[in-house]
Parts: structure tokens; sequence; C-alpha cells
């Protein structure tokens, strides 16, 4: 029986034909192979789905952020690029088959039909929400702008389902998370991403903020994964004078490619703290490693992702996108901030840094000298080669990455029961809290609440262990105040004004703008630090 199977193979392969001379072009072998699996595989598999499987697979080749968007998700990145979107303007969590909002943008279409955060969608265009995942619920809202839509939704007060008719809308999707005056002469803006409305939304923030008398400015970039290089440019051009360089690229031809300040800034001169994590990355590190080589911010937190290239789309004929990387580019002082990008553990950010240490002592981490530049106006040293190193390094918290805090957040044993108490008390709530500042005050969220969340974790497998659990409690609490204070206040982003409070580089930075000595301490020039490390 062996022996028929194996010559059964043996003839199959002898009625192939092969050229003696292998003179192919690898392009047209490509061809080949897709026309080989077409005729010959054992299951039907469609052109497309080969064709895209064959462009990832060259993808892999590349560096990790060169990539290919079908069709559909090169609509969806071109959407959520733009700053705006066609939608009805909610916010909303889903949670056991259940749909909740939890803030109404004011002005918006949901908020002029009546909608409120508390309400409970049942359905949508007549099709019920149960079962459906946050994005299937978010696709059937968005749409074309003035085509209508109908909601059913619960109001507990009511009783009864109410429907409502809604014409979509086009709706602001804001790159600032929040903009506000810590006291009466530093403001603060947290910076989420760059998009196309990010300079209008920057210029106007900083207007504000000066307008309530702001002196100096803590700019939050933590967790800004970046997006248009163009945006990066133009928030430069708020905070240096005319003509400065921001960054030049250096594509596969070597020639350089230059990016200057035009001189429109409104905030050129106060004082500029800039605050980056680990997670900070690409145009994130563009702005933060041109403000640093021109000692024009102190900066303050951990060192950034280290994404140094650029990507260029190529657009293909049926709406589908390649993202290839098309140059490097470097700081003013001539800096490359991307990392190596070979490993399997690129992406894995916050887990390798925390386990090689750099997350708690900044001691472990070292730059060779040939990676060593100096920043252009008070000759400091600063280092290339894989990230932006903060001029005031903070370490990590590490129960605030706490794999207990993580875990029951993502399996809404947090998010749903905050939103439960809410929905019970909002009205006390408002009764007794006239405004933001007065809750931010004197709001405790009660022990019991927070007590029915350790013992659901503990029912679903997840104990809090008694290592570090008072923090852990704490900061528990703080999550969730956080959350309560952005649904149950309309108008701003109240969560991280909450968060903020116990976030140990905004303190920092807070410390540094109240103490003008030590902020010019960390922009001394390095012929000053040397002359006092020989005294």
């Amino acid at each position: 029986m062996l022996l028929k199977r194996y010559s059964i193979i043996t003839m199959a392969f002898i009625g192939l034909s092969f050229p003696l001379k292998a003179q192919v072009n690898p392009k047209e072998k490509l061809w080949q192979a897709l026309k080989g699996i077409q005729d010959s595989y054992v299951d039907s598999l469609t052109d497309e789905s080969l064709v895209n499987a064959a462009i990832a697979g060259m993808l892999r080749e590349l560096d990790p952020h060169s990539r290919y968007y079908a069709k559909e998700e090169a609509g969806q990145m071109r959407e959520s690029m733009k700053g705006n979107f066609a939608g009805i303007g909610i916010q909303f969590i889903t949670a056991k088959d259940s749909v909740y909002i939890t803030q109404v943008i004011n002005g918006g279409p949901a908020e002029k039909a009546g909608l409120m955060a508390g309400d409970r969608i049942l359905s949508i265009d007549s099709e019920a929400v149960a079962g459906l995942s946050s994005y299937d619920v978010m696709k059937k809202i968005r749409g074309q702008k003035g085509t209508p839509l109908s909601i059913v939704v619960l109001r507990k007060s009511a009783g009864s389902p109410q429907t409502k008719e809604i014409v979509r809308d086009v709706v602001a999707d804001k790159s600032i998370s929040t903009a506000y005056m810590v006291n009466d002469k530093i403001g603060y803006i947290s910076l989420r991403i760059f998009n196309a409305t990010t300079r209008n939304e920057i210029d106007k923030a900083i207007n504000t903020l000066k307008s309530q008398g702001m002196q100096s400015l803590i700019l939050d970039l933590q967790g800004n994964g970046g997006g248009y290089v163009e945006a990066a440019i133009g928030v430069a051009d708020e905070f240096l004078q005319k003509d400065k360089l921001v960054f030049y690229s250096m594509p596969r031809d070597k020639g350089k490619d230059y990016y200057y300040t035009g001189g429109f800034g409104s905030f050129t001169e106060g004082k500029l703290v800039v605050l980056i994590d680990q997670s900070t990355a690409s145009a994130s590190e563009i702005l933060t490693g041109a403000l640093q080589d021109w000692d024009r911010a102190v900066i303050v937190g951990r060192r950034s992702f280290g994404k140094g290239l650029m990507q260029r789309p190529v657009p293909l004929f049926d709406g589908s996108i390649l993202e290839l990387t098309g140059a490097r580019y470097y700081t003013p002082s001539g800096r490359s901030i991307q990392k190596p990008y070979h490993g399997d553990k690129y992406d894995d950010n916050a887990q390798t840094r925390l386990a090689s240490g750099e997350l708690l002592d900044a001691n472990v981490i070292h730059f060779p000298d040939s990676l060593k530049y100096t920043t252009l106006v008070n000759k400091r040293t600063v280092y290339g080669g894989g990230g932006i190193m903060p001029d005031r390094y903070i370490p990590i918290d590490t129960v605030e990455y706490n794999s207990w805090l993580q875990y029951i957040s993502q399996i809404g044993l947090v998010n749903k029961p905050t939103f439960d108490y809410l929905d019970s008390n909002r009205a006390k709530l408002m009764e007794t809290y006239q405004d933001f500042n007065a809750f931010n005050k004197q709001y405790t969220v009660p022990s019991s609440l927070i007590q029915k969340i350790v013992a659901d974790a503990e029912k679903a497998g997840l104990p809090l262990h008694t290592g570090n659990k008072d923090r852990a409690i704490n900061l528990l609490s703080l999550e969730m105040k956080a959350q309560i204070a952005s649904q149950l206040f309309a108008g701003n982003d109240y969560y991280l004004r909450v968060l903020n409070s116990d976030n140990a580089s905004f303190r920092e930075a807070l410390q540094l703008l109240e103490q003008p000595a030590r902020y010019a301490q960390q922009l001394k020039p390095a012929v000053e630090e040397n002359k006092k490390a020989k005294k």
C-alpha cells in the first residue's frame, strides 16, 4: 500500500513541467504562484484573499510601521484623522448586552433630540442592540450627514421606552482631551492625537487659557501615539519663534527635506513643560524633540516609544492603501529617535521596559557616546538612538499598571457598577455638587461601592492580594471618581482633571513651574554644569 501511494505521488510530480533555465522574472514568479494556488489548492480561495495575504507577507519583510489597509480599513483610517465624523454626538459603553449613554456632546444632534446621559439604548433603526459589540454599535450610529436615525431608549425616570428621531450631522472628534487652568497662572492641555483639526484646536485652547491668566503651560503628550506630521509642525509653531527647524527627513536617496516654523505661534515666551511616557510616539516625538533641542521646554516623564520613521500613503486602485515608510526623520540637533525594530518585542513597550527595570530607574538606560548630541541654544547633552529621554525622569507607578486593576476593568467590573451607581444617584449628586470644582474637592466614592467591586472580582477569580492593597484601592476609587465626573458634568472632559491629582509627572511639572529656579536649572547650559561639577 505504501509503495502504491508513493508511486502515485511520484507520477504526479513527473507530470509537472519544469523549465531547464530558471531565468523567470521574480514578479512573474509571484503570478505563477497565485495561479498555481487557484488551480491546484484543495480549497477554493478568492483572488482578493490571496492578494491580501501576499501583500501582508511582503510587508512582514519591511519595518513594523509599513502597513496595508484594505478598502474598508482605509476608509476608517481616513475618517479617524479628519477630526470630525457624521454621527449623533454621544459616548456610550456596552455591558451585558446593553448599551448605555455615558455622555452627550453639547450642541450635537443627540442633545437636540433630548437624549441624556443614563439613557439605555434598546434598538437602532428597529434592530435590537443586544449582543452587538461597541464597534458594531458605532457603525450603526455613524453614517452620512443629513441621514435619519431612529433610536429607542429606556430612561429610568420615564418608565417606558421612548423613540427618538435624529438626523446625523458632523460631530467634532477632538484631538485635545481637555484644557483648563490648574491655578491662576498655570494652564494644562492634554493632546491625544495629531489630526487635521489639531492646529486650530490648540491655537484656540492657548488663547482661551491666556485670556484666563495663563503664564506657564503643561502640555501633556502621555499616551499620544502620533498622527499627521503636519499637525506636529503646527503645534511646534505655537511654541517656537519663526524659522526654527522642527525636524528634517531623509528618504532613500539620502536627500534632506527641512521643515520650519512659520512664526504664527501664540505662546513662544512663557514657561513650558511637556509630559511624555513610554507610549508617546511618532509625531509626538517630533514635537518633543524639537522643543527639547531648542531648549524651549523641560521634558518630564519617561523615555518615549522611539518611532522615527515617516509613513507615506500609496493609494491602490480599489481604495485600499499601502502605508509605507518613505523616510527617517531627525530632530533639529540631528538625532534619530528610531529604536531598533528587529525582534518580537518591538510593540510590547511597557512590559519589556518594565522587565528590564527601565521604567523604575533611569540609571538602567545607557546611551553610547556615539549617540550624544547637544541642544542648539544651551548646549545641553541629549541622546538619539531610541526615543526622547526626558530632562526629569519620573519612574512608573507599578501599582497603576497592576494586572488586577487592568483585568477588572477589561471584564467590565468597574464601568458597569460605576454607571449603575451614577444612574441611581444622578439627581442627588447634581443637587449636592453644583459644579465640578465642588465635586472634585468634596466627593468621595462610597466605600461600600468599592468593596462590592472587590467582592465581585474575587467571585470572578480575581482576588486582590494584600501587597499594595491600599494603593490599589485608592487608584480604583480615583478611576471611579474620574468616570463619574466625566459623565455627571457636561461641557468638558473632567476625567483627566481628576486623575491628574495622582499623576506623578503632572505633580513634578507643577512644582517646576511654581519654582522658577528649579525650572531654570533644568535648562542650564552644559558649561555651567561642568563648572559646578569641578568645584
